[in-house]
């Protein structure tokens, strides 16, 4: 179970693209925390993470809910279908043949020869993964990729080489999501995807379960661009649905004639600006808007919302809610995850009967949020440059939005409404 065990955080590590695992600080396994929160719906606290990553000295096997959990998030269904799935025949046949052996040779066996040899499988486990990883020469692949339109929905040529795979399982994946992953073959060289939202992703091309090529992808919008969720194709807005002379704002009237229900679970509306503007450094820059959240009906008693600036790596995604409900908000500040169940996130808590004011800025080594003027929270700057490139608004219903100002060293880089 060890050297399986083994196996699964590799595929985790390489889906998550962090680099490796023995460099993590104590922020990436608070970030782990909440990512395998949102996708699982299970909390596996940043220590018991530690634990597993072999950080923390623990003489225990994890239980069978946390191998299950880490399954999930790296989309298997269960443990047992991880190791089904990951088992080798050879490693089949030697399992039935210890089924096959008598009951009383069993009960004779040495329980620290099993001990030791536990650990040898585990120690040539993880060789046999580190060999794999090292074997791949990153330098026989190619990968690069071509935006058709500016615009949404977009489709992307992707252009990539992969002859050199000893294996059939070539991937091309669309952003840092796994669950965006689609096999190709790697005896052809171009695959088409579609983005029906846009946003700055990292295009990768993975063999097995190694990302062997990646590259940044921008994928802007004609202007502004509204959409209301729906799976797999939002619902596109015509400019005159939503955008007023100084407001941006699509009525509830609206969305119904469009056949969209608002209950039992309301709608998700959004507005989007990407590409469309000089990239902002973050360590020089200011932002402010005024939003509204314009629905709270039925299940959307909370009224989330979010502003989000979108950058050339992670977002910062400020979020929004009454009051009463700040337990359930996450904040996003480029590379930190900052949850309402482990922060004092109740600046961000808001009366939407009334427009509410939302600035950010950069303060030295620091990212400041502000709402209503009031300091809400601070996060650290990024280790690393980083620059907007957009932005985007998103509404549980509906809202509106009116004042953005963007600026980069005092002066204004793009305003509307």
């Amino acid at each position: 179970m060890l050297s399986e065990l083994g196996n699964l955080l590799s595929i985790i590590e390489q889906q998550l693209d962090w680099g490796d695992a023995s460099g993590w600080q104590g922020r990436d396994f608070e970030n782990l925390n909440q990512l395998i929160f949102e996708k699982t719906k299970v909390s596996l606290s940043a220590s018991t993470l530690r634990r597993i990553w072999g950080r923390v000295e623990y003489k225990h096997l994890p239980s069978g809910t946390t191998l299950d959990t880490l399954a999930r998030f790296a989309d298997y269904k269960t443990w047992r279908d991880f190791v089904k799935q990951n088992t080798k025949p050879d490693e089949e046949a030697e399992k039935e043949t210890s089924a096959s052996l008598k009951p009383e040779i069993k009960q004779r066996t040495n329980i620290k020869v099993v001990f030791i040899a536990a650990i040898i499988i585990a120690i040539w486990g993880i060789y046999i993964v580190n060999k794999t990883r090292r074997s791949i020469n990153f330098n026989n692949y190619s990968f690069s990729s071509q935006r058709l339109a500016k615009g949404i929905p977009n489709s992307v040529i992707f252009n990539y080489d992969a002859t050199a795979s000893s294996t059939d399982s070539v991937y091309i994946q669309q952003s840092w999501d796994p669950r965006t992953k689609t096999l190709v073959s790697k005896g052809l060289h171009q695959h088409t995807s579609v983005y029906y939202e846009p946003g700055f992703y990292q295009a990768k091309l993975v063999i097995g379960h190694q990302v062997v090529k990646q590259h940044k992808l921008e994928i802007p919008t004609n202007g502004w661009l509204g959409i209301i969720e729906n799976k797999p194709v939002p619902v596109y807005l015509n400019n005159s649905d939503f955008i007023f002379k100084d407001v941006m704002q699509l009525p509830v009237s609206l969305i119904k004639q469009k056949n969209i229900s608002m209950e039992p679970q309301p709608t998700l509306v959004k507005y989007y600006n990407v590409g469309n503007f000089d990239p902002v450094a973050v360590t020089n820059f200011s932002f402010s808007v005024d939003v509204k959240n314009e629905y709270r009906e039925g299940a959307a008693a909370c009224q989330f919302a979010s502003v989000s600036l979108i950058t050339d790596s992670g977002p910062i995604i400020i979020p929004l809610s009454v009051k009463g409900c700040v337990s359930e908000i996450n904040l996003l500040s480029v590379e930190w995850i900052i949850s309402g169940k482990t922060a004092n996130l109740s600046g961000f808590g808001v009366d939407f009967s009334d427009w509410v004011r939302v600035f950010c800025k950069s303060a030295g080594n620091k990212i400041q949020y502000y709402i209503n003027n009031k300091l809400a929270y601070e996060a650290p700057m990024p280790s690393y440059k980083v620059k907007i490139v957009g932005m985007g608004y998103g509404f549980q219903g509906t809202g509106a939005v009116k004042n953005i100002d963007l600026k980069e060293g005092g002066k204004d880089v793009f305003k509307a409404f």
